[in-house]
């Protein structure tokens, strides 16, 4: 006989909902405006990269629907004390990743996409080794798909050319990361 959770049917029906409701009107209502004005710039950039409005759609969508599995994971202390270390590593990798793009940004010419790809690279790889007790294989998709998205070298190099179409983008995107930064939340 299966045990029954309660907390954890609440859990589970948490992530399903707020994973639907990753669309743009949830999504402002659920974070903060400087987080919103990047989330709007990871699209714009995504659209102009890959010409495609669907695509850039699914990989924002993924990245919620990520950030939101992750949080509500954390927030019902489902990770243990092994996956809680991960989950430091995770913040500490992605605190060296935002530091890094915007000091590639704040002094041009310095952009190393291979840099930037293995900083992008190596926060996948501790974010599926959190979470691969909790989610599921479409979750790992999600993640995948979001990671592999942002560190394509292509997408990079359009992105970090001062002057190019994508720059405008990435000065609010790291303008927005500095203010994340300067108030804690990165």
């Amino acid at each position: 006989m299966e045990s029954f959770s309660s907390k954890d049917m609440a859990m589970k029906a948490q992530k399903k909902i707020l994973s639907h409701m990753a669309s743009k009107s949830m999504v402002q209502m659920l974070i903060d405006d400087t987080s919103s004005e990047i989330l709007d710039e990871l699209y714009r950039i995504s659209k102009e990269h890959s010409g495609n409005r669907t695509e850039a759609q699914k990989v924002v969508k993924d990245l919620v629907k990520v950030v939101v599995k992750v949080g509500v994971l954390f927030r019902h202390n489902r990770f243990s004390k092994e996956e809680l270390s991960l989950a430091q590593d995770f913040k500490k990798k992605l605190h060296q990743g935002v530091m890094t793009a915007i000091s590639f940004q704040e002094v041009e010419f310095t952009f190393d996409k291979a840099v930037m790809t293995e900083l992008l690279t190596d926060c996948r790889d501790i974010l599926l080794k959190l979470v691969e007790k909790h989610l599921t294989t479409k979750s790992f998709g999600r993640i995948q798909h979001v990671f592999n998205h942002y560190s394509d070298p292509d997408l990079l190099t359009n992105l970090y050319t001062p002057g190019g179409p994508l720059w405008p983008n990435l000065t609010k995107i790291c303008n927005g990361l500095n203010k994340l930064v300067e108030e804690g939340k990165l």
